[in-house]
């Protein structure tokens, strides 16, 4: 089975929360999107696609959810981004990046489009999963910039992919086998931008999913959260529901903040 615990705030400094995400363990489906800031209708555009998701999984069963069920959706939330960028946004670019992440079976299935991540912590350590759409990790690729230069670089917020910007979407796409107690994050990039990965791994390592999730989000708001912040952890556990720990049940997801 899967358990899983979901956190969303607006920060300290932004005005709305563009972020949106999806819960829906019973199906095997988790998506987190963050609305582009600086452009129009951030928030639209995440909720667009998290909802155009909701409804293309929600009348399916489990067994019947596919791969090209969760692109379609994907691809279908940017022609209608496009469209609404055209006709209510007076051309503005409405966009979104977004990470999904569907357990199935034995296998995980990952996918992705701009700078939110997935990480997996296996065995006690943890491992990004995505590989950010962005220009300082382009930078990185080609030996111009360290991991610890693009952190504070003028180009750190520019992303190269996003779900409503180009009339063909490109998702990245990673499948593998999924293990007893492996956990999932799946976050936007507001808690990346205050926590870096080893603080990420020592938190998630420290507790439960539900402590975890909550001493995540209290750390970047102790640190003045610039932006939204958003993640969802996720648990696959092999334990029968009757003899779960209390302390690794799903709980109702806080409420929008």
């Amino acid at each position: 089975m899967h358990l899983s615990h979901a956190l969303t705030h607006r920060g300290t400094v932004r005005e709305i929360n563009e972020d949106a995400y999806l819960e829906l363990p019973h199906l095997g489906v988790w998506v987190v999107a963050d609305g582009m800031g600086g452009h129009a209708a951030g928030d639209v555009a995440s909720q667009l696609v998290i909802d155009g998701i909701q409804q293309a999984v929600e009348h399916l069963e489990a067994e019947t959810i596919t791969l090209e069920v969760l692109k379609k959706s994907l691809i279908d939330s940017n022609r209608r981004l496009q469209q609404m960028s055209e006709h209510d946004f007076d051309g503005k670019v409405a966009g979104t990046t977004v990470v999904v992440l569907w357990l199935y079976q034995d296998k995980y299935h990952l996918l992705w489009v701009g700078d939110s991540r997935i990480y997996l912590m296996r065995d006690q350590q943890m491992k990004q999963m995505t590989k950010d759409h962005s220009q300082v990790n382009d930078m990185i690729d080609e030996g111009l910039l360290s991991p610890e230069e693009a952190e504070t670089h003028p180009l750190a917020n520019v992303i190269t992919r996003a779900v409503g910007v180009d009339t063909l979407l490109d998702i990245d796409y990673r499948t593998d086998k999924v293990k007893d107690g492996d956990v999932f994050l799946l976050c936007s990039d507001g808690l990346n931008k205050e926590l870096n990965d080893i603080e990420i791994e020592r938190t998630i390592k420290s507790g439960n999913i539900i402590d975890s999730g909550l001493a995540l989000l209290h750390a970047s708001l102790v640190r003045n959260a610039r932006d939204n912040v958003t993640c969802i952890l996720v648990k696959n556990s092999h334990k029968n529901i009757n003899i779960i720990d209390d302390s690794d049940k799903t709980i109702p997801i806080f409420s929008h903040i």
